[in-house]
């Protein structure tokens, strides 16, 4: 045995056995059999572990091979930006051909930090001559009897309810995050995490590398509380994904998988928090200096029937209504921005639109859905590009050279072809012309759709997917316009990310209960995006009173509506038409609230408290700031109240003596004594309260 440490690193290599511990984890690859099990301190562990691909004649598995090696030159210190650590290989080489075929070499690649409960982990497969993979998995476990599972925490843990964390590749068709219990069967999208419902003890795995593989996370169980079939793997497709063909292929003499996060940790809310800051600092969020956009989208007021008068109505509203009293971002700016139908606008009135705008002090934006053809015609010419190409040179198609089926309506655009990357930059070099500094990207899915690109380089629509997003991303570099250009993603996968500072974090979401409802179900499992992936989660429109396909909200609805956008982390784009003497009103007295307002204006996301099941959204929520503990809490049923009682501990206050407890919409005050560990909140019909909690 030998045995040697580096740093709070201790790496032990016996006869058929190879260990690197930190302290928190130990990864430990058993060299006899080709499987690995990772242990961590706390008690948790996977076992029975190994890595396989997808090749012509079946599917290579490190199990599968006769020799399984560490080379001691493939040990070595890294310093990267999580942190410092070790990297190491365990090399699996085939005993035999199959079916007269050389099986690749199998390298899984490992990087173990100092005084982090994680592991990255990756899977190279190399040949002598070029091949083809299209799935390679860095980590797999399969068991018939008992679970390749435990959460530590003893027997009461071993009992408790495993359920496995639903994440959406997108947020597009009003697609919902979920929990669902094992006995199941989950595939979810980029990460995941497997816990115990009642002690929230649990392990986090999702890809931290997306430049070329969409990434499926699987796991299954027949049993309650085990966990039989675990796998996260590069080359997932199909009706999430948005796809209707396969996922592409990797192509050369090496291939490699994503990169894979696996941790655990005794709240896998905190383990979701070290996810995503993972993914941050190897692909950091797009840098925005600016404050927290506050304004109006023109959708959810007018939609369709989007003219200049409502436009500058707006704008004018703002000015002599709520930015004095406090509605403005910390920097003091409002946008004011048209959605889609603002190209139906006369000659001449988006030129007067930009102009009142800025003559009231607030900024414009635009819309543009740059990866869909909305048309109806393929043969129609492509702008700027008249007599040289039409729409079908530049749609997405199969290998028959077909078009892909229409996805909301649109026919996906291939972005390997220069000429639809220059109509994007075309494009928004127009909407810096004209003056705009705020751009809505929508149906952004359509990008990332595997098909047979123009270029044959590009293999998979992740990588199309980099390019038209770098397209958007370069054209609007402050650097280049002179000015800050603020860029957020509507309909988006949720990986890649760098390209934009703020993404919407469900689909559509509107001003009725139900629209709040869905909308932080996204919020109760995808806090953690925001200022990690994103600076901001897009909490979509704020509507206080009516958008143009609903009907009125109830005050209670409304409010709760708001008290929902402030505490997604957030953009405050409100929703409404103005002209409306009602939805003045409310946003006259909510929207110029200092303590709301100032709130907003953090532009942080609330963590989930309870234990939301199923696709339903969390009803609490709570943020610690320097002025005290914020706690939002939910009613989302339009026809009953409610009373709820609080557990302080799980809302996260560990103060004992007594606490001042403010509501902070009605201004009631209330009294928690010392050492009472509960608190009591009564809520009328789709009410929402905000509290602050501080010492008494």
């Amino acid at each position: 045995m030998v045995r040697v440490k580096a740093g709070s690193i201790q790496v032990v290599r016996e006869s058929a056995r190879f260990t690197v511990d930190n302290g928190q984890i130990a990864v430990v690859s058993d060299l006899a059999d080709g499987t690995l099990a990772m242990r961590w301190r706390s008690g948790a562990a996977l076992e029975g572990v190994f890595s396989e691909c997808a090749i012509p004649s079946g599917i290579a598995r490190t199990t599968h091979y006769g020799a399984h090696r560490v080379d001691e030159a493939s040990i070595g210190d890294i310093d990267d930006a999580i942190g410092r650590g070790i990297a190491w290989t365990v090399e699996h080489t085939p005993a035999e051909r199959i079916d007269g075929d050389a099986l690749p070499v199998l390298r899984q690649r490992f990087r173990l930090y100092d005084g982090l409960p994680y592991c990255l982990v990756e899977l190279e497969a190399a040949c002598e001559a070029v091949w083809e993979t299209g799935e390679m998995a860095p980590i797999a476990a399969l068991r018939n009897d008992g679970s390749i599972l435990s959460l530590g925490g003893g027997e009461a843990s071993s009992r408790e309810e495993l359920r496995v964390l639903f994440v959406p590749y997108d947020n597009d068709k009003w697609v919902r995050y979920g929990s669902y219990p094992i006995p199941g069967s989950v595939e979810s999208y980029e990460a995941t995490a497997i816990y115990g419902a009642d002690s929230r003890r649990g392990v986090v795995l999702g890809s931290v590398r997306h430049d070329f593989w969409k990434t499926g996370i699987q796991a299954e169980g027949t049993f309650a509380g085990e966990l039989a079939r675990l796998r996260a793997f590069g080359g997932v497709s199909g009706l999430h994904t948005r796809d209707t063909l396969p996922h592409g292929t990797a192509k050369g003499l090496v291939n490699v998988s994503p990169l894979v996060f696996v941790g655990a940790y005794d709240d896998y809310r905190t383990g979701m928090e070290a996810f995503g800051l993972a993914n941050a600092a190897l692909v950091p969020a797009l840098p925005w200096d600016g404050g927290v956009p506050f304004g109006w989208n023109s959708w959810s007021a007018v939609m369709s029937k989007l003219d200049l008068d409502v436009y500058v109505h707006t704008s004018d509203f703002f000015r002599n209504e709520l930015q004095g009293g406090g509605f403005h971002g910390d920097d003091g700016v409002v946008y004011v921005n048209f959605d889609a139908f603002w190209n139906h606008l006369p000659a001449g009135e988006l030129e007067e639109a930009v102009r009142r705008v800025k003559a009231n002090g607030q900024k414009p934006g635009i819309y543009f859905s740059p990866f869909a053809y909305w048309g109806k015609d393929p043969e129609r010419p492509v702008e700027g590009f008249e007599g040289q190409y039409v729409y079908r040179d530049i749609l997405l198609k199969d290998d028959a050279s077909r078009l892909l089926p229409t996805l909301d309506g649109a026919h996906a655009i291939d972005l390997s072809h220069p000429v639809a990357l220059e109509r994007i930059r075309n494009e928004l070099r127009n909407f810096v012309e004209r003056g705009f500094e705020y751009v809505k990207a929508d149906f952004l899915s359509h990008g990332a759709m595997e098909g047979r690109h123009h270029n044959p380089e590009i293999r998979t629509g992740v990588q199309a997917y980099h390019l038209g997003m770098r397209t958007i991303r370069d054209a609007l570099a402050p650097e280049k316009i002179g000015r800050p250009f603020l860029i957020n993603l509507s309909i988006a996968p949720l990986f890649p990310h760098g390209y934009a500072h703020s993404r919407r974090v469900s689909c559509d979401a509107f001003g009725l209960i139900g629209d709040t409802e869905y909308m932080l179900n996204a919020v109760s499992h995808g806090w953690w995006i925001n200022d990690a992936l994103y600076r901001f989660n897009d909490p979509d429109h704020t509507v206080l009173y009516k958008s143009e396909n609903q009907r009125e909200t109830t005050e209670q609805e409304g409010r709760s509506r708001l008290t929902a956008s402030v505490i997604a982390g957030t953009s405050l784009l409100l929703g409404d038409d103005y002209r409306q003497e009602e939805a003045a009103r409310r946003a006259r007295e909510w929207m110029t609230h200092p303590d709301v307002m100032k709130l907003a204006r953090l532009g942080r996301t609330f963590r989930p408290a309870g234990r939301p099941s199923g696709s339903k959204a969390a009803d609490v929520f709570t943020l610690r700031t320097d002025e005290g503990h914020w706690v939002a809490a939910f009613n989302y049923d339009p026809n009953a109240g409610i009373r709820k009682e609080l557990s302080l501990e799980e809302l996260g206050i560990s103060e004992t003596g007594a606490l001042s407890v403010a509501d902070v919409w009605s201004g009631a005050e209330q009294v928690v004594e010392a050492g009472a560990r509960r608190l009591l909140v009564e809520l009328e019909p789709a009410e929402a309260k905000l509290l602050r909690i501080r010492n008494h």
